[in-house]
């Protein structure tokens, strides 16, 4: 929805507070006034409303009068404005519109005239088809809300109309008869206009005291709730707390029960297992007798198999020297055949030539 804030001007609080919270329904954001000139200083020195919800008839300057002056300042005059009045009349609603309204709201509001009437604005505000301001007269005067057709330039006259008397000619100004139908016809509307005004101010008044009464009765009902609830949390603090004490007191009581029961069997052990007795000092013999045996055996037992190792590496390192002596004397013996047989084919060649020599000088 485009319409997101709105201004109420209403001299009534009554009003102003019926409006806003229909308004509030919607989701929008309300700021009032409580008359004309409050609102003219609010638009003057506050972000701009999205529409304005204006009052018809208020003291000091009313509802015609300040949407004149509205419209005639270029910064606000395009925000729509709602007239709230209870007149709504074909004839009053075209003048209102010539004066820059937007539309007519009934008063006192109801729910669906209020939709209808912010679902149209947020139409026209999404289409961009808002009216355009009219160019107002400042200096024009404001008619004034005035319940009998009376001509604005016509007379009153006490005695009835004659037949001899002229006629009005449109030269002069129009002459009303003031007969007893028109004075009773005034004096009921200046009545009802005082009894309205009356019973206005008497409403105002009735909600202010009831809207102070109400405030200081909930302010009030707010300070009893509190003082109570602060009264009942330090009652529940204090029984927690004292609880809390006894379970603590509980709790020490118990281990300190424990801890002297274990503190008084430990003791009793102490006492029974001081010191070495004739037994202990038996067992402690006997088991260092059996550990001197125990290693008496163990060494003899390492003894004989030192004894074993050192005689079969005595037998392999004999068997060994052995047979390398063995493989030198073969080795030699072959040697020295070899030699042997060399130096005698040699003196067997020695013989073979010199027997060939022997020969050769023999036969030659």
């Amino acid at each position: 929805m485009a319409i997101k804030n709105a201004l109420l001007v209403d001299d009534s609080k009554v009003a102003r507070f019926a409006l806003s919270k229909l308004l509030e329904g919607r989701d929008m954001e309300v700021n009032m006034a409580g008359s004309a000139e409050e609102a003219l200083d609010f638009l003057n020195s506050n972000k701009r409303p999205d529409v304005i919800f204006m009052d018809h008839l208020m003291p000091g300057m009313n509802g015609v009068e300040a949407t004149k002056a509205i419209k005639g300042n270029p910064e606000t005059a395009a925000i729509p404005i709602i007239m709230c009045t209870s007149k709504k009349s074909q004839s009053f609603m075209e003048e209102a519109r010539n004066f820059g309204v937007y539309n007519i709201l009934t008063k006192p509001p109801h729910t669906e005239g209020l939709s209808l009437v912010l679902e149209q604005l947020d139409s026209d505000v999404t289409e961009g088809t808002l009216p355009e301001p009219p160019e107002l007269d400042a200096t024009a005067d404001v008619k004034e809300d005035d319940p009998l057709d009376i001509p604005a330039d016509a007379s009153l006259e006490m005695a009835p109309q004659t037949d001899d008397e002229p006629q009005a000619n449109g030269h002069g100004p129009q002459v009303v008869p003031l007969t007893s139908d028109l004075i009773e016809q005034i004096a009921r509307s200046a009545v009802k206009t005082h009894i309205n005004n009356r019973l206005h101010e008497l409403l105002s008044s009735l909600f202010d005291e009831q809207f102070d009464h109400l405030k200081r009765a909930l302010e009030e009902s707010g300070k009893k709730q509190e003082a109570a609830v602060e009264e009942r949390l330090t009652a529940v603090s204090e029984m927690i707390e004292r609880r809390t004490r006894n379970l603590r007191d509980d709790v020490a009581a118990e281990v300190n029960l424990n801890l002297a029961r274990e503190l008084a069997e430990l003791r009793k052990d102490l006492s029974h297992n001081t010191g070495f007795t004739s037994d202990h000092m038996a067992e402690l013999k006997d088991h260092i007798t059996s550990v001197q045996t125990i290693d008496t055996e163990f060494w003899q037992t390492l003894q004989s198999e030192a004894i074993q190792q050192a005689h079969e590496i005595s037998r392999e390192t004999a068997e060994d020297i052995a047979q390398r002596t063995i493989d030198l004397f073969v080795s030699q013996q072959r040697s020295a055949t070899s030699r042997i047989y060399t130096m005698g084919l040699a003196a067997s060649l020695g013989i073979f030539a010199v027997g060939i020599a022997w020969l050769s000088g023999l036969f030659a």
